[in-house]
């Protein structure tokens, strides 16, 4: 598959280097500019991109950069309604990405995500730390594979997506639609426990639908969702 990556961060980064070990052409960009990836490049064979053309052309964009940026990303970022976006980032508003108003107010991260970036998404790889997707990936059958979450509203994308966490040796488990993708969020019984399959759609069902305290903004400080922050961060990881 063409591959693009938008951060290179501790998720974005292991993507890099596991994907272009299956085969993968992947090229890569973050937020400051080709020139910083040069190592990420010569250690795997990726192509350095600005962050347009990591999206262009692409049969599958992966988006792995901290909440706070995705409004900083360029308009009109995918040239195809057949590029599979796959969000793997999470809200931390406390440590993190400041005040959102749109999840404070209850919608799921990624469908945030979505509509800021006007194209649909499918989230992935937020719930598993960057050192366990890079060296705890088993064959498929193996008991003792750990699960990855997959929520999506595109029964063709999620299972394009689900593939792909199976050739990294993951069991993708289909974890419903983009609205339903609070399941998976910081906070709740799937988010960091490398669970197999079956306990991972287990504890997808008992997610508690609020929020938990440390995964909500305080007061109403930071920049929110209002206006552009006028220093763009750097990019960083999407899962924990």
């Amino acid at each position: 598959m063409k591959i693009g990556i938008i951060g290179a961060g501790h998720i974005g980064g292991t993507l890099v280097r596991r994907l272009r070990a299956l085969g993968h052409d992947v090229t890569v960009a973050n937020s400051r500019g080709p020139a910083s990836l040069a190592s990420l490049a010569a250690e795997t064979g990726a192509t350095v991109a600005t962050v347009r053309d990591a999206a262009r052309g692409k049969d599958l964009v992966v988006v792995s950069i901290p909440e706070r940026a995705i409004p900083e990303l360029p308009d009109a970022l995918f040239d195809s309604n057949r590029t599979i976006v796959v969000d793997t980032g999470n809200y931390y508003p406390r440590q993190r990405d400041g005040r959102i108003d749109g999840i404070e107010a209850g919608m799921a991260e990624s469908e945030w995500v979505q509509q800021q970036l006007g194209h649909p998404v499918i989230k992935a790889f937020n719930t598993i730390y960057a050192q366990h997707l890079m060296d705890r990936g088993l064959p498929a059958g193996d008991p003792n594979r750990v699960a990855i979450p997959v929520a999506g509203d595109s029964p063709e994308a999620k299972a394009k997506v689900i593939e792909l966490v199976d050739q990294l040796g993951f069991d993708g488990v289909d974890a419903g639609s983009l609205s339903e993708s609070w399941r998976q969020q910081p906070g709740t019984p799937i988010y960091g426990a490398d669970l197999g399959a079956d306990a991972a759609r287990r504890a997808l069902a008992a997610a508690p639908r609020e929020r938990s305290a440390d995964f909500r903004a305080g007061e109403r400080t930071g920049a929110g969702e209002s206006g552009r922050r006028s220093t763009r961060p750097d990019a960083s990881p999407g899962g924990p």
